[in-house]
């Protein structure tokens, strides 16, 4: 009897074990697809504008001169911005020139200076604070350092234009350069940098701000945009390449 009871508290903790076990496994399965339905498991690739992978802040740099440009600095983004405008009011309105303007404020700067520092060596005041100006290596090195990725970066772009590579790509840049043209025919270029100015202290910011709204609604459009192409491949571009020699447009070894 004491054997026969030993066998069956032996079977019965065998099935406590597997149930317990079953139990285990499903709360950790139903864990497991907890894990893998919660939002922070499921990374949902969000559609950016050129295929943004960084923020707009790290996109300029991430330093001080995106500081500027995303206007976290507001006393100093509008002051280059207003600077900006002054120069160009000065330049092209009142026809003034660069030489000029900068040599008269020079000359002012310079006789006010030494005019007030002459004056109180008679009068036994302390002169004024003149403070040292350094430009920051690290500022310059991030500056050229972006500006040449992006120059680059334009180099290669235009070398398989030019090989004929992407068809797609040379449509673009020819459009491009057309509205450009077409840009440049109505204003010189102290207007275009002006405005290039312009919009490189509002488009961004604006952009950070309602950066979710413009990435939908650039989704919306490049899917258009894709699927218009897509009619214009079938009907004209096929037909042109057909025509085209492949040779034209293989490596040379």
């Amino acid at each position: 009897m004491a054997e026969e009871h030993k066998h069956e508290e032996s079977i019965m903790e065998k099935i406590a074990e597997k149930i317990h076990g079953h139990d285990a496994s499903s709360s950790s399965d139903s864990d497991d697809d907890k894990k893998a339905s919660s939002p922070s498991a499921i990374k949902t690739k969000i559609y950016r504008l050129f295929g943004r992978e960084k923020p707009v802040h790290k996109v300029f740099g991430g330093g001080k001169p995106a500081d500027i440009f995303l206007w976290r600095n507001k006393k100093v983004s509008g002051g280059v911005l207003g600077a900006a405008t002054l120069s160009w009011i000065l330049f092209e309105y009142l026809q003034y020139n660069l030489l000029t303007l900068f040599g008269h404020i020079s000359i002012l700067a310079l006789a006010v200076l030494f005019l007030w520092s002459s004056a109180t060596t008679f009068i036994h005041k302390t002169p004024p604070h003149i403070p040292e100006v350094h430009i920051p290596e690290d500022v310059v090195l991030q500056l050229a350092s972006g500006l040449r990725i992006e120059i680059n970066r334009g180099f290669t772009l235009l070398r398989n234009i030019a090989l004929g590579r992407d068809l797609k790509k040379f449509l673009m840049v020819i459009a491009g350069l057309w509205v450009l043209s077409q840009v440049g025919s109505s204003c010189n270029f102290l207007t275009l940098v002006y405005i290039a100015t312009v919009l490189l202290f509002t488009v961004p910011v604006l952009y950070e701000k309602y950066e979710d709204k413009v990435d939908d609604f650039g989704e919306k459009a490049m899917k258009e945009i894709k699927k218009q192409y897509a009619v214009l491949d079938e009907k004209v571009l096929s037909k042109v390449m057909s025509k085209i020699p492949k040779g034209a447009f293989k490596k040379k070894d």
